[in-house]
């Protein structure tokens, strides 16, 4: 069996929560339990102002492909995705690919064309159980748990209504002591208020970070969550939960689809100021190839690249695969979040854009560069070129390489992959 690099990174940043490098890397693919209809994400066989979906089909192709490239750690499903794929497909048997489902649906999450759901004050609902997450039956026998996922999404959303939050508080109550008799992890989702007026937005930051920090303080080790997965409030707030306790590890979510650049500063500011879980659903679901950008967010999640510099080889990519863009460069390296606000406040930033050239490609590498395209020197070895900008066992150290070095790396990389 692989071990799945969940385990092994979580391990890690508990051993050391204030050095460890690693960070968890997930794609939300539980959409049908809440956008419907329009879950999958845009076809591209769409033309002009025509809306066209793709299918359930096509949707859960992507969660195979993503699955298989290997870089997310985690790949979060609708109950039914989840029996699909990982009990009767065993995509993740050999994988190191950590499958979850979500496991409840509250009312705040239910898009359904012509509805007010959303806004209206969440309430509790559980669609899928435990038992059907774990063996696709409504009762399983001891030795069939193992068979589907035993890692599941709980969400819970905070209103400022003793009423409502009470009742939201004890089905998660009874959720956990499901979950603990069952063998069952759980990752906890905590959403801004959808109440309209619930509280002033500017105290949203700490109302939530008290909510969160009130609610586990009572729940011990067997039933706690393994991370958190909530809105990023801006690097005061991200810091203030982090120094609380280093070990409830702090998970973002990365909320509508944005700006390629958005994706990408959100991920690498609140890696910055302590988080160390991103979960990204329609940011991937969304890009013009959702292979690409996981691989970017990769790149950023580990320190490899920067959010600016992933932008511009990203759209390098593109176009080397003859794929339109959304945006053009320059809209895409707009911002329009808080990630850059210390107190968390609305701003938009513009960066400025760089021209994008592929690197061209040569049979001959000529003797002052290297073909890998980050500027430096190149020995040869067996027909593989090894940069100066190298560590001992010849990984690219891109501590050392300038901006310009690590895109021209990465683009020449995907040169490599793509042919």
């Amino acid at each position: 069996m692989v071990q799945k690099s969940l385990d092994r990174k979580l391990q890690s940043i508990h051993a050391d929560p204030q050095h460890s490098k690693d960070f968890i890397l997930a794609d939300a693919k539980d959409a049908d339990m809440a956008l419907s209809i329009g879950a999958p994400g845009r076809s591209p066989e769409a033309h002009g102002g025509e809306l066209k979906y793709r299918s359930l089909s096509e949707f859960r192709d992507q969660i195979v492909q993503i699955t298989e490239q290997g870089l997310v750690d985690i790949m979060l499903m609708s109950a039914s995705t989840n029996e699909l794929l990982t009990i009767q497909r065993r995509l993740f048997d050999n994988s190191a690919v950590t499958p979850a489902a979500r496991v409840n649906d509250t009312t705040d999450i239910h898009i359904v064309r012509g509805s007010v759901y959303p806004v209206q004050p969440s309430l509790p609902f559980r669609t899928a159980t435990l038992d059907h997450i774990q063996c696709g039956q409504v009762e399983c026998k001891p030795e069939d748990r193992q068979r589907g996922a035993d890692l599941g999404l709980y969400s819970i959303t905070f209103n400022n209504d003793s009423v409502l939050d009470r009742e939201a508080l004890e089905n998660y109550k009874a959720f956990r002591l499901e979950a603990e008799r069952k063998s069952f992890r759980h990752f906890l989702e905590v959403f801004d208020p959808n109440r309209p007026n619930a509280i002033d937005p500017a105290l949203i930051p700490g109302f939530i970070n008290d909510a969160i920090v009130r609610t586990l303080g009572g729940v011990t080790s067997a039933g706690r969550p393994v991370f958190l997965k909530m809105v990023y409030h801006g690097p005061a707030a991200m810091e203030e939960l982090v120094h609380y306790d280093p070990h409830l590890v702090v998970g973002i979510l990365g909320g509508s689809a944005g700006t390629t650049y958005d994706a990408f500063k959100l991920l690498s500011e609140a890696k910055k100021y302590g988080a160390r879980v991103a979960l990204y659903g329609r940011k991937i679901n969304n890009a013009e190839n959702q292979l690409a950008f996981v691989r970017f967010l990769r790149w950023i999640a580990d320190g490899e690249l920067g959010a600016e510099e992933a932008v511009r080889a990203y759209h390098g990519v593109l176009q080397k695969l003859g794929i339109k863009p959304l945006r053009d460069l320059e809209a895409d390296m707009r911002l329009e979040t808080n990630v850059m606000s210390y107190g968390g406040s609305s701003k938009t930033i513009s960066v400025p854009s760089a021209r994008v050239s592929l690197p061209k490609k040569s049979t001959q590498a000529a003797p002052s560069s290297c073909v890998c395209g980050c500027g430096g020197e190149c020995s040869s070895k067996k027909g593989e070129a090894k940069a100066v900008h190298a560590h001992a066992n010849g990984q690219p150290d891109f501590q050392k390489m300038s901006q310009a070095e690590k895109v021209a790396y990465h683009l020449a990389h995907w040169n490599r992959v793509l042919g």
